[in-house]
């Protein structure tokens, strides 16, 4: 799809840091995902301080999750380090893919190294950076589905007697426990009072739909992560505003029911929009079956039950995400000039959450997917997946990151050396893929010894997806990578739409036609547009 940006030429330059002097609270934080995007976020960018420190620091919810500093760049996925402190072998919530393959390990000021050559170059037109293939919704909601994965709900007794996440206490299935959290019970400001079934909407005072909000300003919501930028929190409402249009029209009786029509609608999304955009329809048909069965290569995990999350997946494929990310999007053409904000910039103006969404910065979705039937307008495009990060992501500003190591570049290098990933060429061979070497990739100094030959599983898919698809989707490997877990996922859940008898696809009025639907559908149905 061709972006049409050049409509409203906007200045991408470096936006500012945050005013000095502020502290860490809530409102101060923005653009999440452990896909991190990844398990991992869009920016979970925290690092242990060495192979063994990681801290047990997952997700929990004794309550309705509580949006706090942004996590993502403080905390660490419990659990991620399981390779290092209790064996390749082993698996709880997270897991290795590759066993056999070992821990890539290069010196530290390579990865540096290597790290600084991964900014965005400033001098191109923007545009030039943009991926024709992937608009930008799909940035977002690579990390809403992340965070849907990587929700760890287990209860803090547990996890303090099992720091190293051994026993999965949650599951990564897509079950959109960040929207539906404990249930009306459990969770009652997540839903509408007197048993409706009904998700809270509510009405800002400047006159917009928002999420339900604490006097502090942050989100009831089932996962804090999603109210940690403007963009994520509204794609949260839509899924809220997507299950109240599901039994305002009759189609759902009740939660239950319109429970399972939002959660398949989102995972059929996921396969059919998604992934194929991602990834490529050829590798999702190379593991999904015309009759929903997924066949397995490599992802086959001990407890199919619970299945753990590979950190090749979790570390390094999903965290494709991070070089997608703009430094600037456009929200709406409502005014002259239209509203354009940064993910870091000035109080107030920029994309940082835990506050009302401001009428100025309500999303109008036509900038961020194809929205069928609506009209054409301006859109953002994802940035093209290669070995470059945006600006912002490149040098962090202080309220997400406390520490001198400002580079997300540079935080992903040394997570993946200090997680035990396998280097790039390593999975490839186990895969049966020819493998690119260091002078193809473009490492800096690639006969260097220390690189033993090598190179980072994170920047080989990266500099793969450049290399052979122009960085419009994953390669042979990433792209193998994540669609392979992901289908796996999906299909150990015996209540996801793969495993529906009668199978399952989309029909009116929600899908315009029978078994086609893409995430402007879903748009459309929800805010019942014509």
């Amino acid at each position: 799809m061709a972006s049409n940006n050049d409509a409203y030429p906007t200045d991408e330059k470096e936006p500012s840091g945050c005013p000095a002097g502020r502290t860490g609270v809530a409102r101060r934080t923005v653009l999440g995902g452990a896909t991190g995007v990844v398990a991992a976020s869009i920016c979970e960018v925290a690092l242990p301080a060495e192979a063994g420190a990681a801290q047990a620091a997952g997700q929990t919810a004794p309550t309705v999750e509580r949006a706090a500093r942004w996590t993502h760049a403080a905390g660490v996925q419990r659990g991620t380090d399981i390779a290092v402190r209790a064996g390749r072998a082993k698996e709880g919530r997270f897991g290795v893919m590759f066993k056999d393959a070992n821990g890539f390990a290069p010196p530290d000021e390579l990865l540096k190294s290597l790290a600084a050559q991964m900014g965005e170059p400033a001098g191109p037109n923007p545009f030039d950076l943009d991926n024709p293939r992937i608009p930008a919704g799909f940035t977002f909601l690579g990390q809403f589905i992340d965070h849907d994965m990587t929700l760890d709900r287990t209860p803090i007794p547990e996890q303090q007697v099992d720091p190293l996440a051994l026993t999965n206490f949650d599951t990564p299935q897509f079950d959109l426990g960040s929207l539906y959290g404990r249930g009306p019970e459990r969770d009652p400001d997540l839903y509408q009072a007197g048993g409706t079934g009904r998700m809270r909407v509510v009405r800002t005072a400047e006159g917009v739909e928002d999420l339900p909000r604490r006097a502090d300003g942050t989100a009831f919501v089932g996962d804090g992560r999603n109210d940690e930028n403007l963009i994520i929190s509204q794609l949260h409402l839509l899924f809220a505003k997507f299950h109240n249009r599901c039994l305002d029209t009759g189609l759902a009786r009740n939660l239950a029911e319109a429970q399972r029509l939002t959660r398949w609608h989102f995972q059929w999304i996921i396969v059919h929009d998604f992934l194929e955009r991602v990834v490529g329809a050829d590798v999702v048909n190379r593991f999904l079956g015309v009759r929903g069965r997924v066949s397995r290569e490599f992802y086959k995990p001990k407890n199919p039950n619970r299945p753990m999350m590979p950190i090749e997946y979790s570390v390094a494929g999903y965290r494709f995400g991070h070089s997608m990310i703009r430094a600037t999007y456009l929200m709406n053409a409502r005014s002259t000039p239209p509203v354009i904000a940064p993910i870091f910039g000035a109080e107030g103006a920029d994309l940082r959450g835990s506050r009302p969404l401001p009428a100025r910065l309500e999303i109008d979705w036509r900038h961020f997917f194809a929205v069928p039937g609506q009209p054409d307008a301006p859109r953002n495009q994802a940035r093209r997946i290669d070995a470059k990060l945006s600006r912002p992501l490149f040098d962090l500003p202080p309220t997400v990151v406390a520490d001198a190591m400002t580079s997300l570049a540079e935080r992903n290098l040394i997570r993946g050396k200090r997680l035990g990933l396998p280097a790039g060429q390593d999975v490839a061979a186990r895969m049966g893929v020819a493998a690119l070497s260091n002078t193809q990739l473009g490492l800096p100094d690639p006969n260097n010894p220390g690189w033993q030959g090598k190179a980072p599983l994170w920047f080989y898919l990266l500099r793969e997806s450049e290399l052979q698809a122009n960085g419009e989707r994953l390669g042979a490997v990433g792209g193998r990578i994540v669609a392979e877990v992901i289908l796996g996922i999906l299909d150990t859940d015996k209540a996801s739409y793969l495993h529906a008898k009668p199978g399952f696809v989309p029909v009116a009025p929600i899908a315009a036609t029978r078994g086609q639907f893409r995430m402007g559908d879903f748009i459309k149905f929800a805010q019942a547009l014509s």
